[in-house]
């Protein structure tokens, strides 16, 4: 999955957003070189050594067999993590089950920003950690930041209409232009995140959107960004193209921008706050043959808000189009048209794209959070097929919450993994 990446981010607009996540970053690098800090609730330093207690974390070796899941460290050293074992080994079952040469699932909780499922699966050749790396295709899920450009800069909303002809794989000049004649069809701003609509977005994008707007948003919302996290993460790259016409394919989702499985995660947990984002983490602790000498963040942690809680409404009740009537609905329903997590309202969005090469992977993504109307959790999947597939993202992310709400005893809902449950619909 390691591909060329160009990262394109305009110095000034980077100058707005960056320093407050850099701060972050320093403020944990300072934290980790001293001893016996308290900073109510934040992560602790309990004893002072060399290198840093977070030093070579490897959530490639995550285990999961007993109660809590730990990762090895630096030396003997051994991190305690916030994975909850069930959800792990079943992010890896589902992975593995479905045959695809890599993927990654990475689930949060939304209150507390704890990560609470981090699996990354490779089928063939060195092993990595695919839900740090940035090297897949941001696909169709850029289209939250194009819609949250829409909202907060341009006025839009949900019901906001667009007709619209052609773009189902590709969008040309004259896909770009409004025509009474060959405009068949019209959609909202929420049936078309949906469903997916490219031309809707491209041309909304090209009507109403400049590029410091767009860019800005998507550096807001992390892109071209240092991320605080535990580990060391790949940055998601956006690059946009000089022409109008490349501008508007790359709001509607085609190419020049990348995506991590964390930022996918981190993208939704932050709608799902309200727009507020919080640090996410995955250590709990980390002890050496002396003891503890590192204690993760106890309580939420905000960044910065990044969209109004207004737009962060908006956009969820489009993403809830994805679930309802959209590209995800056969994921979450049976052949009858029943749900298989009744009365759960959800909020995700699908993606697919290629890599522009003759052998590279089919990409499909999902991302997300659930209950939309009193969040709980936040899912990013990200699955890389070959020419023949067993599943796509929007299938495993289905699974997953099932896992998760049936695990809470939610009334309707039963695991994947229990007998006698009912196959999900490809």
């Amino acid at each position: 999955m390691r591909q060329w990446i160009a990262i394109g981010a305009a110095v000034g607009l980077v100058a707005v957003t960056l320093p407050m996540l850099r701060k972050h970053d320093v403020e944990l690098a300072g934290l980790l070189a001293k001893s016996k800090i308290e900073t109510n609730g934040g992560p602790v330093v309990t004893r002072e050594v060399t290198p840093p207690p977070l030093t070579d974390i490897d959530l490639t070796r995550i285990d999961d067999r007993g109660n809590i899941a730990i990762a090895p460290a630096h030396g003997n050293r051994r991190a305690e993590l916030s994975v909850v074992p069930k959800y792990q080994r079943a992010a890896v079952a589902l992975l593995r089950g479905g045959h695809v040469p890599e993927g990654a699932v990475v689930m949060t909780d939304i209150k507390t920003g704890r990560v609470l499922a981090w699996a990354s699966y490779v089928d063939q050749g060195a092993m990595h950690d695919v839900a740090s790396e940035a090297t897949a295709p941001s696909a169709s899920v850029f289209k939250i930041v194009t819609a949250t450009a829409l909202v907060e800069h341009a006025g839009l909303g949900p019901n906001t209409k667009q007709c619209y002809s052609g773009g189902e794989h590709a969008i040309t000049a004259k896909d770009m232009i409004d025509n009474k004649k060959r405009d068949k069809w019209c959609a909202t701003l929420a049936q078309a995140m949906g469903r997916s609509l490219n031309t809707v977005f491209a041309r909304l994008a090209a009507k109403h959107l400049d590029r410091g707007e767009l860019e800005g948003t998507a550096q807001k919302l992390g892109w071209g960004q240092d991320i605080p996290f535990d580990v060391k993460l790949a940055q998601s790259t956006i690059t946009l193209p000089e022409d109008d016409l490349g501008f508007a394919r790359t709001a509607a989702g085609f190419w020049n921008t990348t995506l991590s499985p964390f930022q996918g995660a981190n993208l939704a947990t932050t709608i799902a706050n309200g727009g507020e984002m919080v640090r996410l983490s995955i250590v709990a602790s980390v002890k050496d043959e002396e003891g503890e000498i590192y204690k993760g963040p106890t309580v939420r942690m905000p960044i910065k808000r990044v969209m109004s809680e207004q737009t962060a409404r908006a956009i969820t009740s489009m993403m809830e189009e994805t679930v309802d009537s959209g590209t995800s609905y056969k994921s979450f329903h049976d052949r009858a048209g029943r749900s298989y997590l009744p009365d759960i309202r959800i909020a995700g969005k699908t993606g697919t794209l290629t890599k522009p090469t003759p052998e590279g992977p089919y990409y499909t993504w999902w991302v997300g959070f659930a209950p939309s109307d009193k969040p709980e959790v936040a899912l990013s999947v990200l699955v890389a097929n070959g020419a023949k597939w067993r599943v796509k993202a929007t299938n495993v992310a289905a699974d997953m919450l099932r896992v998760y709400f049936a695990d809470k005893n939610v009334p309707g809902v039963r695991s994947p993994f229990d007998s006698g449950s009912v196959a999900r619909r490809d």
